[in-house]
């Protein structure tokens, strides 16, 4: 070899390779690199999008299990619990959230306000609330899922006055009791019911005395001379309903047997002018 035949272009000293050998994987690895470089937000949002839907479905999965074990919001939709609970048609009704666990581990107590499924006496003449159109009648069984529409079952909601083995009745010397004895009842508010119960006692007519059987309870609204309770749907002997006297028949008809009861009411989630815990003295001991 010549002396400064390595001083000439291309020249290569068997160690690194020719340079435009160099160059082309330099210029495939660049290449690769750019390609990686935008398949990287695709990626990403990919993955994001993933994760998304998966925290949606475990959402969705979770708030289904609260509303059928746990609690549930519901629409109170007429004015028998006034003022208690707020509700009347064609105005803005209070939303309560109610408990679905204490009652399977105890029983309904005097005072608690709960809510139920009518009992087959209590749905005569009962219609469904849902539009004919399908489209519409979807979106409405959406917003009742999650309180913003009654459900499409004649769920009420009503204080227990007595629970199974008591006896409940009503006269105008003595007003309501319970066992003989006269009740506590300061969630009663005049000037809702547009009575008095000072000079209107059974706030109604007589009634009674019906003894409650077993498993079952009397349930009162709060709102006593616009609410469609026990009273109205118990049985008369003709007789005293001559006279004036209700509920001296099957002390069945009444009565709501405690498996229908769904929960209890505990507080008012909506509107916030109205939140706050639900009142559940208990008439009988006013504690």
């Amino acid at each position: 070899m010549r002396r400064g035949d390595k001083h000439r272009p291309g020249y290569s000293d068997g160690v690194t390779g020719s340079t435009d050998a160099t160059d082309a994987a330099d210029t495939e690895d660049a290449e690769g690199a750019a390609d990686e470089a935008s398949d990287a937000p695709e990626g990403k949002k990919r993955g994001a999008l993933r994760e998304g839907a998966i925290l949606v479905t475990i959402a969705v999965v979770l708030y289904y299990v609260m509303l059928t074990f746990v609690a549930r919001p519901y629409l109170i939709p007429s004015e028998s619990m006034e003022p208690t609970l707020h509700g009347c048609s064609g105005c803005v009704g209070d939303r309560i959230m109610v408990d679905k666990v204490t009652f399977r581990f105890s029983k309904p107590e005097p005072g608690d306000v709960v809510v139920f499924k009518g009992p087959p006496s209590w749905n005569v003449g009962y219609k469904s609330i849902r539009s004919d159109n399908p489209a519409i009648r979807w979106v409405q069984n959406v917003l009742s899922f999650i309180g913003f529409v009654p459900p499409d079952e004649n769920d009420l909601v009503k204080r227990v006055i007595a629970t199974g083995g008591q006896t409940v009745e009503c006269r105008a010397a003595t007003g309501l009791t319970v066992d003989g004895k006269k009740l506590h009842e300061p969630y009663l508010d005049p000037t809702t019911m547009m009575a008095d119960p000072a000079i209107y006692p059974c706030l109604g007519n007589e009634f009674g005395p019906v003894k409650v059987p077993d498993g079952r309870l009397w349930v009162m609204g709060d709102n006593r001379t616009h609410s469609a309770d026990s009273r109205a749907h118990c049985s008369n002997l003709p007789a005293d309903a001559q006279r004036g006297l209700l509920c001296t028949g099957d002390p069945m008809a009444g009565t709501v047997p405690v498996d229908n009861v769904i929960g209890k009411a505990r507080f008012i989630a909506w509107p916030p002018s109205r939140w706050g815990g639900v009142s559940s003295v208990n008439p009988q001991t006013a504690q």
